[in-house]
């Protein structure tokens, strides 16, 4: 089974692009974020002819926005709002497949950017930030057990790693890579045992990112990347981990995203 995380930044600009980055990946699971799309408007018939039969979306106008496209039936999904705001950045599916004993359930999430300044006194979207990390920490760990077969991806906003941005030192104070941001990462990945699906690929002392800012006028020469988008996987699947893929290329097609497409393939046979 192969799943696709890809923030989007806008599904009805740039749906033609996911169906380019669907032709290219081929995969079963596509999880969008940043979709900005009300539910009413978002381009089913685009999908469903493309052979994603099965679409769970959670979006608003303007911003923030959540969806699943799938061409495997959807057994259950879900939706829910994050520290009393309705702002549309976690919805999940289950799916039943052959190989595994329990369904397996989807978490999609958009983890909010946090603004600029690292201070949560000075800065409530910092602070919106942390506070929906540790919540979605003990909302893990009280729903559910290690054991589940279970996968949380999406656009996490945060770059966990010192090889996950392009200079450790430098972004220290920065927003997206600060102690503290990291350690609430690392608490939520506590919370289930979760595995960086992708880095059991990649060592971690190599450079690995997904995202590079449209500030930068050729982004491909400075390389001033960090890796934002993330997929895991409960220790029920780590045996179960075969291949990934970081569509770079994607950050060069024509009014793009400024985020990748990321692709895990899973042998659930």
């Amino acid at each position: 089974m192969k799943i696709m995380t890809w923030n989007i930044n806008s599904v009805r600009l740039r749906q033609g692009l996911v169906l380019k980055a669907i032709k290219t990946l081929d995969p079963d699971i596509v999880c969008l974020q940043e979709t900005k799309s009300p539910d009413e408007f978002f381009p089913l018939d685009t999908f469903k002819k493309a052979g994603y039969d099965h679409i769970h979306i959670c979006g608003m106008k303007g911003y923030n926005g959540v969806a699943v496209i799938s061409k495997m039936p959807f057994h259950a999904y879900d939706r829910w709002d994050r520290v009393g705001k309705a702002d549309c950045r976690h919805a999940a599916v289950e799916v039943r497949l052959k190989g595994l004993k329990k369904p397996l359930q989807i978490h999609n999430l958009y983890v909010p950017a946090g603004g600029d300044i690292p201070d949560i006194a000075a800065n409530e979207k910092f602070r919106h930030k942390l506070d929906f990390v540790d919540e979605m920490g003990d909302f893990f760990a009280r729903s559910y057990a290690r054991t589940d077969p279970m996968i949380a991806l999406g656009d996490f906003n945060i770059a966990p790693l010192e090889q996950d941005v392009w200079s450790h030192k430098q972004l220290l104070d920065i927003v997206s890579h600060t102690p503290v941001e990291v350690e609430k990462l690392g608490q939520m990945q506590k919370s289930l045992g979760w595995v960086d699906a992708i880095r059991t690929f990649v060592p971690e002392d190599q450079k690995l990112y997904t995202w590079w800012s449209y500030r930068n006028k050729d982004w491909k020469a400075s390389n001033r990347g960090r890796r934002l988008d993330h997929i895991w996987v409960t220790p029920a699947l780590k045996d179960k981990l075969k291949s990934h893929q970081i569509l770079k290329e994607a950050r060069d097609w024509t009014q793009t995203s400024d985020h990748v497409p990321v692709l895990l393939d899973l042998d659930l046979s």
